[in-house]
């Protein structure tokens, strides 16, 4: 059975976009300092070659995106990289994105992308059906506190830089008031960042 998983970078202080968290922000700063770790070797990823990780870094990954099947993103996101110009960087992974309004006129790409209207339920069905045997991958922390809240996420797949944002755009701010029990499955040290995974206990 395929799983919903939330794989994001964030800070260790739970930030996963700084206060500018525009695409054409200079890595480095508040937010793009998240994602530092896909840049931070010499190794191509299998998966594109605009990544440059360390052999550590490439091996989670490529890994992950091997095993997924469909993403899901919030309109917002989707807005703020101007719906990747029509291509993800996993360019043939279709792509849901949850929005109270399709828009008009989508960038055409390489991406197949489905604009779910009808709430975060509907929109995991239709990822999931999608991704047939593979995973679910959730990169927006709105999608995510959703899905948590509703008992629809699996596994949390966080890369955590060594960086104390202190201010930003925070993850699980709301995931409601019912605490979450989690298994530690995975804690790796990669290159200026720490790969932790878990399960959520159900």
């Amino acid at each position: 059975m395929n799983k919903v998983i939330l794989n994001i970078s964030m800070s260790l202080d739970g930030f996963i976009a700084g206060t500018n968290d525009n695409p054409s922000q200079p890595l480095g700063d508040q937010g793009d300092i998240l994602q530092a770790w896909m840049f931070s070797g010499e190794e191509i990823s299998e998966t594109n070659s605009f990544f440059k990780p360390s052999s550590t870094d490439k091996n989670i990954f490529d890994s992950a995106a091997q095993e997924t099947g469909a993403m899901l993103f919030g309109k917002r996101t989707y807005d703020i990289v101007g719906g990747w110009g029509g291509s993800h960087p996993l360019e043939n992974i279709p792509v849901f994105v949850l929005t109270h309004h399709t828009p008009e006129d989508p960038p055409k790409g390489a991406t197949p992308f489905t604009f779910v209207t009808e709430g975060v339920e509907q929109a995991v069905r239709q990822a999931k059906e999608a991704a047939g045997t593979k995973n679910v991958s959730v990169g927006t922390a709105s999608v995510a506190e959703q899905c948590i809240a509703r008992g629809l996420l699996d596994e949390l797949d966080l890369h955590i830089a060594p960086v104390l944002l202190g201010k930003g755009i925070r993850l699980f701010d709301h995931i409601g008031k019912q605490s979450i029990k989690l298994k530690s499955t995975k804690v790796m040290e990669g290159t200026g960042v720490i790969h932790v995974k878990y399960d959520i206990l159900k």
